[in-house]
């Protein structure tokens, strides 16, 4: 037969089970609004925390915006391409409608130019035609004939702004305006005279024309020394 005491029955209501405090709080008015505060607080630490657990809400806005922005720079820039285009395309037309206007006035101008010498011209042939055809009775009466036409040339000439350069035997040569073909020597002209015209000159309008064809005199210098020594 087992002696051990049989063990009392747990009373959960004897003193030893009870708790020493007691868990109601009893509160007063002063710790009610700090624990007030307390949850204003944190409410506030948990909005700022949902604000920060999405980092990428505002860059995500100015994204958005910046790309607005590229897009109608794009847009912007693609206009003034095309109206860029248009004006390029519209000028290559009106440079080639100007480069035939002025093609065309240019032909024309030459064409009335050559028509005005021609008719210049036409009176000079004329007035040889009827040379030809008359009969003089002596060469001095056909030389007179021929001398007329030959001032109606000429005159013909100078009304086209064409006029004989003025290259006379004995004066210094020029190679501005004659060419020499040959050189001589003549005792009575100074060196680099023009000794003989072979062909005259011509200035159109103040332009060269055609130099006059001279030849030139040319004295030895032996013969110079000889002249010289004679002289004095």
């Amino acid at each position: 037969m087992n002696d051990k005491p049989m063990p009392k029955p747990l009373n959960p209501m004897a003193d030893e089970f009870r708790p020493e405090v007691d868990p109601t709080l009893d509160l007063d008015l002063a710790e009610f609004e700090e624990v007030k505060d307390l949850q204003a607080l944190a409410d506030e630490v948990a909005q700022s925390t949902a604000e920060a657990s999405s980092p990428h809400a505002a860059p995500q806005e100015e994204t958005e915006a910046s790309l607005f922005k590229a897009r109608a720079r794009i847009a912007e820039l693609e206009k003034q391409e095309v109206e860029q285009k248009d004006k390029h395309h519209r000028l290559l037309a009106d440079f080639a409608n100007h480069r035939n206007r002025v093609g065309r006035e240019t032909e024309l101008a030459v064409t009335l130019a050559e028509k005005k010498l021609l008719l210049e011209l036409l009176p000079v042939v004329d007035s040889f035609e009827r040379c030809l055809s008359s009969n003089y009775s002596n060469l001095e009466d056909f030389q007179n004939g021929i001398g007329l036409i030959y001032k109606q040339f000429l005159e013909s000439l100078r009304k086209a702004g064409v006029t004989a350069v003025d290259v006379k035997v004995g004066d210094p040569f020029d190679a501005h305006l004659a060419e020499a073909l040959t050189t001589t020597n003549q005792p009575t002209l100074p060196d680099g005279a023009v000794a003989a015209v072979y062909e005259r000159g011509y200035t159109l309008k103040d332009l060269l024309l055609r130099p006059a064809r001279v030849i030139v005199n040319h004295t030895p210098a032996h013969e110079s020394s000889d002249n010289g020594s004679t002289q004095a």
